[in-house]
């Protein structure tokens, strides 16, 4: 019996020989597409090298406005370049410096300003002095009457008149040059001397002591006019002005003068 008989099926190729067959056969790929995109990268990378390479070489040079190699050693602009590279800078001699002063400025405080206004009537003084104050009162029937109370008034008309040491009139006071030219105006004729003021008033306790008296420092350094209320109005101290303060001591005592 035939192989055919066999299996009872009329004779067919083997269908996996037939199925093999059937499928097409890829063809092989054309190698254009890679060549183009390797060729794409390799001029890519020039470029980048070619940039890179540029880059580097500008940040290397010398910051140079000419070529140093064509100059030597000559002068450019007040610089000088020398062949290897060096740059020396020199101002040339028709350049002439500026001539530069400080400046100068001040700032003055209103309470400056204040006292300033307030003493610049007694920047100078043209009127009758102490001793011509007490021949004036003696030969004027219409003197004013002496009192503590004005006594104290017109002392308060010279507050902000600047110390002067030896002063004793409205263009300069220092503190018995100040009593003496009040007291003066009613008549009443003291020393210019703290020392020698004290020997001839007559002592009056703190408590009896009223605005127009006089306090006198106990080493006899200074003496005031009472203002009350522990104030005295004074000439204090050469820089500074007639001035009512509290008084700063008990090594006081008072003195009383005109009465």
């Amino acid at each position: 019996m035939s192989r055919t008989a066999r299996t009872g099926e009329g004779h067919r190729p083997d269908a996996r020989r037939v199925h093999r067959a059937a499928q097409p056969v890829p063809s092989t790929p054309t190698p254009s597409a890679p060549r183009r995109r390797a060729a794409s990268r390799v001029v890519l990378s020039a470029l980048v090298m070619a940039f890179a390479t540029g880059l580097v070489a500008t940040l290397a040079l010398p910051s140079y406005a000419v070529d140093p190699h064509t100059i030597g050693d000559n002068v450019v602009a007040g610089r000088t370049v020398t062949d290897d590279g060096e740059q020396q800078f020199a101002a040339g001699t028709e350049i002439v410096a500026a001539k530069a002063d400080r400046d100068t400025f001040a700032a003055t405080s209103s309470a400056t300003l204040l006292r300033r206004d307030y003493a610049r009537q007694f920047t100078s003084y043209s009127g009758p002095s102490a001793e011509d104050y007490v021949k004036a009162y003696a030969s004027n029937p219409a003197r004013p009457p002496f009192s503590l109370d004005a006594v104290y008034s017109t002392a308060l008309q010279y507050i902000g008149v600047p110390y002067v040491f030896g002063g004793a009139d409205p263009s300069g006071f220092d503190c018995s040059g100040f009593v003496m030219f009040v007291y003066a105006q009613y008549g009443v004729s003291l020393p210019h001397s703290v020392r020698a003021q004290d020997a001839i008033g007559t002592p009056i306790s703190e408590a009896d002591a009223q605005p127009g008296d006089i306090v006198m420092f106990d080493d006899d350094s200074h003496d005031a006019f009472y203002a009350g209320d522990g104030m005295i109005l004074h000439a204090p101290y050469p820089g500074a002005r007639v001035r009512v303060q509290k008084l700063w001591t008990s090594a006081v005592h008072f003195e009383r003068f005109g009465i």
